[in-house]
């Protein structure tokens, strides 16, 4: 559940006397949704400072890898698809998060998927005498199968059949999942260098470096404009701590925490992006990598079995994904219905499945939802006009890769961790003294961060809560997708077995 609007906040209702809104507001609902044109375009440039990182991280995952023969992506034996990647990359997401706009009219925005796009680089295109192009031809089948099943119905079928309380708890997971993403990615939370704990405070326990300042101080500039109902709290503190992180750099020369192979050589360095004006501000894109997969390439590759255990690995991860992701944006925005269903989502899945095909297609890895859309609502965004808002961004982003560049991580980060702040008070929707909906609901939050996959969580607390009911001889208020999905999410979490079992490697 979406907090109640402060007075402040109120959303704009039209009076029965007031005409249909007609041009922008009219088509987009603007109004109606208790919106305005301001906080759709504020909400669109937050969204897309805080995943423009995309543009710039996309690259170094799959255009600094060889593939099962050798080769770099766009072929070679040396890297050389750096800009090519980066240039697919932000077209792709621009073109589909304007899609997204316009068919959906929902404030979710699309680009290259983290995770997946690790998973294609190291599970699929780094197998024996795989290629490339057959890597993005398997990423190209699974974004078709998933359509089809969005245009059968089956995709919603499955969505509706969740209990509401579960899609409460995704919401909150996913809210969990991305304030410790932010964290992370800003440096503040750690993998120490030795000893017993998982993870640290800073440096050594310390918050050490002149990056982790720029994010603390930006954390804290945006409570204080959040508690003090300055509109635009979250927009604004990015580009302060932005505006801080140049003038640092400027005079510090800190330099990056990593060498260009991407080896940790300064942890108080910036992460990501080194904060400085660039010497050029327009750069000619190169599409060169659009076209380049292979549909059937891998089957003789690799075996049949192996290819459709990917497709099927592929598929599952971005199937409840997006599901996850769009419930918890939902939520956020106050856009549910009764059930925890978000407007237009047979849209919103078409579009999102479109996308993994776009992606394979562009050479850029299967596109997907983003989370991230979570601070563009937080700003006020509740239509599809933020989304085309960001998708212009990331397509104007093809040509202005140097300032995509300035934004470090230190200074868009801190939006991610207020934001899982917003979406952590969806948490008293969950009724915490049932223990068939409390466990459950206690697995996925606490799986996604803690295993930083969405996936994982989502599976958890269906196997579950089926399981459940199954002890307490309530197996009939099951749903029989719930049962279908739950045996899948088995064999989901024991694929590796499943593999040696039959001899794939």
């Amino acid at each position: 559940m979406a907090k109640p609007p402060t007075q402040s906040e109120a959303p704009l209702r039209p009076s029965a006397k007031t005409p249909p809104a007609r041009g922008l507001d009219g088509f987009f609902r603007i109004t109606e949704r208790g919106s305005t044109l301001g906080r759709e375009i504020r909400g669109g440039l937050v969204t897309f400072f805080t995943m423009a990182y995309i543009v710039v991280l996309n690259p170094l995952i799959i255009g600094t890898q060889q593939d099962g023969s050798g080769k770099f992506l766009g072929g070679g034996d040396v890297v050389h698809a750096i800009t090519l990647v980066a240039a697919g990359t932000a077209l792709v997401a621009g073109v589909m998060t304007v899609l997204m706009g316009v068919v959906a009219n929902f404030p979710i925005a699309l680009a290259t998927g983290l995770g997946l796009n690790a998973f294609v680089t190291f599970g699929i295109a780094k197998l024996p005498n795989m290629t490339w192009a057959d890597a993005m031809g398997l990423v190209v089948i699974e974004g078709v199968i998933i359509t089809i099943l969005v245009l059968t119905g089956f995709r919603q079928a499955v969505f509706r059949a969740i209990p509401s309380e579960l899609k409460t708890a995704i919401s909150v997971g996913i809210g969990l999942f991305i304030a410790i993403i932010g964290l992370v990615d800003a440096g503040f939370v750690r993998k120490p260098a030795a000893g017993p704990v998982p993870v640290e405070l800073g440096i050594g326990g310390f918050l050490n470096g002149w990056p982790l300042l720029v994010f603390v101080v930006g954390l804290l500039a945006i409570i204080v404009m959040m508690v003090k109902r300055v509109r635009g709290a979250i927009l604004y503190g990015i580009i302060g701590a932005t505006v801080l992180a140049v003038i640092i750099e400027a005079v510090g020369k800190i330099g990056s925490q990593t060498d260009a192979t991407g080896k940790v050589v300064n942890p108080a360095g910036w992460g990501l992006n080194v904060p400085k004006l660039p010497d050029q501000v327009l750069d000619v894109p190169n599409f060169g990598l659009l076209g380049h997969f292979s549909v059937l390439g891998s089957f003789s590759k690799i075996g049949v079995v192996s290819a459709v255990l990917l497709v099927f690995t592929l598929l599952l991860a971005d199937f409840f994904d997006t599901m996850g992701t769009m419930v918890a944006i939902g939520a956020e925005a106050g856009l549910l219905d009764k059930a925890g269903n978000p407007p237009n989502s047979d849209k919103i899945l078409l579009v999102d499945s479109v996308a993994a095909i776009a992606g394979g297609a562009g050479s850029v890895s299967s596109n997907t939802s983003y989370i991230e859309s979570a601070s563009g609502v937080g700003e006020g965004a509740r239509t599809g006009l933020a989304s085309v808002v960001t998708g212009v961004l990331f397509l104007l982003a093809t040509f202005l890769a140097p300032l995509v560049k300035i934004v470090p991580y230190e200074a868009a980060t801190p939006a991610l961790v207020v934001v899982g702040f917003l979406m952590m008070q969806q948490v008293k929707g969950i009724d915490w003294d049932d223990l068939e909906i409390a466990i459950p609901a206690f697995l996925t939050i606490v799986l996604m961060p803690f295993t930083y996959s969405i996936t994982a969580g989502i599976g958890a607390g269906f196997v579950v809560y089926t399981l459940i009911k199954v002890v307490r001889g309530k197996s009939s208020v099951i749903h029989p997708l719930l049962w279908a999905v739950s045996g899948l999410f088995v064999l989901y979490f024991a694929i590796d077995p499943v593999k040696s079992l039959l001899g794939v490697h």
